[in-house]
């Protein structure tokens, strides 16, 4: 039987580290990609090199992300799954008070590496009949406090997963968007700038989705007959819904 193979960004903590584990559980190959170098070649030694092949580079950094592509070797370079789900959210404040350093890292990588690397796996996806899954967020429908560009990049991500869906109409190409809610991973943290307790106060008590439920929904998605489309999935932890409309009075 011939592996398949996932190729699966921002894969050293979260979602994606999940996700590799859930997929090499799965008898999958994966290529695991992210800015830690070490981080990924733990999953290596866990999960094995025969497995799991590590990537090290940022994914804004368009040229070591094609030479990484490039340098695949032969056995781990037919991608059959592409998971964009590096990414990430800087800052609370509100738009007027925002660092704009930050806004234009959210969007390098929310958008423009995310944007980047589907295009060039495209080619392959395509001869191989594959699949694509992106990682938006609830962000991009229902706006928050704060949430500003980073709810404006998971717009995209949104919206680019549902045109990419139409312009590979008759591929064979499957393309998902999956929209999580509240996750507990590394993601308040990297956003507050390490406030651990600002993290462990944002979930206390919230029961919030995990990244192996995330790497379980990926895993269905991914394997369902190819007939089937997921266009677009919203999840949330059952304590969390829209909080509504606000009013300033005054």
């Amino acid at each position: 039987m011939t592996l398949k193979t996932a190729c699966i960004t921002g894969a050293s903590s979260g979602f994606g580290a999940a996700t590799v584990a859930r997929f090499v559980a799965g008898g999958w190959r994966v290529v695991a990609t992210g800015r830690r170098a070490e981080r990924l070649q733990k999953l290596v030694e866990q999960l094995g090199a025969d497995r799991v092949h590590a990537l090290a580079f940022d994914m804004r950094d368009e040229t070591a992300m094609r030479a990484a592509i490039a340098g695949l070797p032969p056995e781990f370079a037919a991608i059959d799954l592409l998971v964009n789900n590096a990414g990430l959210a800087l800052g609370t404040a509100p738009a007027q008070q925002a660092d704009l350093a930050q806004w234009k890292q959210m969007i390098d990588t929310n958008v423009t590496a995310l944007a980047t690397i589907t295009h060039l796996l495209l080619p392959a996806l395509i001869e191989r009949r594959g699949a694509i899954v992106n990682i938006s967020s609830i962000a991009g429908t229902y706006p928050y406090k704060g949430g500003n560009v980073y709810g404006g990049t998971k717009a995209f991500v949104s919206q680019f997963t549902q045109n990419l869906r139409t312009d590979l109409h008759g591929t064979g190409v499957r393309v998902s968007s999956i929209e999580p809610g509240m996750a507990e991973t590394e993601f308040t943290l990297v956003r507050t700038g390490g406030d651990q307790a600002a993290s462990d106060q944002l979930y206390a008590g919230a029961a919030p989705i995990t990244a192996g439920d995330i790497a379980d929904t990926i895993w269905w998605i991914a394997n369902l007959p190819p007939h089937l489309n997921v266009n677009r999935i919203e999840l949330m932890p059952v304590s969390q819904s829209a909080a509504g409309l606000q009013v300033h009075r005054g």
